[in-house]
């Protein structure tokens, strides 16, 4: 006998709707005719009434799968060993390839739509977008500079009671970051924009109080398509030590608009109480400014499709704004740097 189409939630609802149409003085005939059912279902579901939970709701636990929980155990270990190490040429895993796996391995044969369902629901995987990560990156240096240069860092901003502050620069086009959004099976919704390239630069950092080691956030929009230039990282750290009212470490990557700057260098000599490193090479997760692109870009501002830069601009300003106020969000992207456990 097969299943009656519907969730088991709704199934549930079905029975007691019909029990307690009998139990209000209906025929057993009246209610199954209504209830598109047998009468026998009717006085089937009187019987399992008087039950404890009888009428409960009972998902269906589907087929049982074909590989054994050591074998679910030993797929998953074979997965996260990548792709590539199973003979395909790059590290992506595809349903069809990880089906091939499982037949490889195991003798099973499954089809690539049950594969994808065995994946989320026993080994809890999940189809995700890869991050680039440069070849040049040097790995080792990397975890040298996490493990020692910056806790060696956050020790000397100390002795000299100075903000630790991770800055950063991006840039934000009129033309909106597409991302993904909920619509009818085979209506793909439109997006009406300009398809012009108006931009506009942001400079901002994330700073660290010596004391509490209290979070604050710090910004700047550039006027429109200007990009950011030496003398606009000048300007952001005099307005910067006006605002901290102290001396600070400022910690962000080997662009040529920072330490490689001689307009920059110039600054810095003249200020002995700012402190300038640089991260390593190719290795921009390391700072937590990075959260702030990814959180506006990528997530506040996605599939906005402003009418011009100046609505643009009040956007990002606004929701800069809202992440000023937001302390735990930016001690979010800290820790998704990495580094509360390094310092």
């Amino acid at each position: 006998m097969s299943r009656p189409f519907g969730s088991a939630s709704a199934l549930e609802q079905r029975r007691r709707q019909a029990v307690q149409a009998v139990h209000a003085g209906d025929s057993v005939k009246d209610v199954a005719r209504i209830m598109g059912v047998g009468p026998r279902s009717i006085y089937r579901w009187l019987e399992l009434e008087r039950l404890p939970d009888g009428l409960t709701a009972k998902p269906h636990p589907g087929p049982a799968t074909r590989l054994s929980l050591e074998q679910q155990r030993e797929l998953d270990r074979l997965l996260r060993q990548g792709a590539q190490a199973h003979g395909w040429p790059n590290q992506l895993w595809t349903t069809q390839r990880i089906a091939e796996l499982i037949h490889r391995h195991f003798g099973v044969s499954l089809h690539h739509d049950h594969v994808g369902r065995f994946l989320r629901q026993r080994l809890k995987w999940s189809p995700q977008k890869p991050r680039r990560r440069a070849r040049e990156r040097d790995e080792d240096g990397i975890e040298r500079w996490k493990r020692d240069t910056f806790p060696d860092i956050v020790i000397a901003a100390g002795r000299r009671n100075a903000h630790v502050v991770f800055l950063d620069e991006s840039g934000f086009m009129l033309t909106p970051t597409v991302r993904r959004t909920w619509a009818p099976q085979g209506q793909t919704p439109l997006l009406s924009c300009w398809d012009r390239r108006d931009r506009l630069s942001a400079i901002s950092c994330i700073t660290v109080s010596p004391q509490q080691a209290r979070l604050n956030f710090y910004f700047t929009v550039l006027p429109d398509n200007r990009n950011a230039k030496a003398a606009d990282i000048v300007a952001f750290l005099r307005q910067l030590k006006g605002q901290l009212g102290g001396p600070f470490t400022v910690i962000w990557d080997g662009s040529n608009i920072h330490s490689r700057s001689k307009e920059v260098r110039a600054y810095l000599a003249k200020h002995s109480e700012i402190v300038a490193e640089t991260l390593p090479g190719y290795a921009p997760e390391l700072n937590p400014d990075e959260g702030v692109w990814g959180w506006t870009k990528y997530g506040r501002l996605a599939n906005l499709a402003a009418t011009n830069t100046l609505e643009l601009r009040r956007r990002i300003e606004d929701e800069f704004e809202q992440l000023r106020e937001n302390r735990q969000l930016l001690g979010s992207f800290i820790w998704e740097a990495d580094l509360c456990s390094a310092a």
